[in-house]
């Protein structure tokens, strides 16, 4: 995979997963997510990577969730797809669906 908001560097057996957003402040978006989720697979399989370090470009390490799409930024449906919901209405909170991207990367750095 390609990466767009990340690089990868692996040296002296130390992964370098580095925040490549510099101009945002490297806000977190979708792209980022399935990027640094991608990154942690990538690492799991390669032998040589005994320690990984996650940094941000420029004068920034994360600035948090990229609002630049405002109130639809926490609109669970319009960012993927719909969530089963409970008869009442209610997300149904076992929807994997459901679980923000922060979250996300947080479970696959957990497993790594």
């Amino acid at each position: 995979m390609a990466y767009e908001t990340i690089n990868y560097e692996v040296a002296e057996q130390v992964l370098t997963i580095t925040l490549n957003r510099p101009d945002k402040l490297n806000a977190f978006n979708s792209v980022m997510q399935q990027e640094m989720i991608d990154a942690f697979d990538r690492a799991d399989k390669d032998d040589d990577v005994r320690a990984i370090i996650v940094t941000g470009a420029g004068r920034a390490f994360c600035a948090g969730a990229d609002l630049s799409s405002g109130a639809s930024t926490f609109d669970r449906d319009a960012r993927r797809r719909p969530v089963k919901r409970l008869a009442d209405g209610n997300a149904d909170y076992t929807d994997p669906n459901v679980r923000d991207g922060g979250g996300m990367v947080t479970l696959r750095i957990f497993k790594c």
